[in-house]
């Protein structure tokens, strides 16, 4: 499923007052890095995510744990990344 830009905005909004839970490390996205996000996905469907590597290599980082957890990028800025995964069972997310 691709998120268009009405849903993107939404999902920016409902993010905002959210705290990141997982953080990637230089070192990059390690499994345990991938297993946190998914569990945290699972838990919260949309998370934010610290990427604590240099400047040119966060988007790509951003893009791999996306694919990994098989979660939409919903955004992002410097540092931080926006995922969202809805649930199969008892989604509390409702898209426009």
């Amino acid at each position: 499923m691709k998120l268009n830009a009405k849903q993107r905005q939404y999902l920016k909004g409902l993010a905002h007052s959210l705290e990141p839970v997982v953080r990637v490390g230089k070192a990059g996205a390690s499994e345990a890095v991938v297993g946190k996000t998914r569990e945290s996905l699972k838990a919260h469907e949309l998370i934010k995510v610290r990427i604590d590597a240099d400047n040119p290599e966060r988007g790509a980082m951003a893009e791999q744990l996306a694919n990994e957890t098989r979660a939409q990028l919903v955004s992002q800025i410097g540092k931080l990344a926006i995922l969202y995964r809805a649930r199969e069972e008892d989604p509390k997310i409702t898209l426009p």
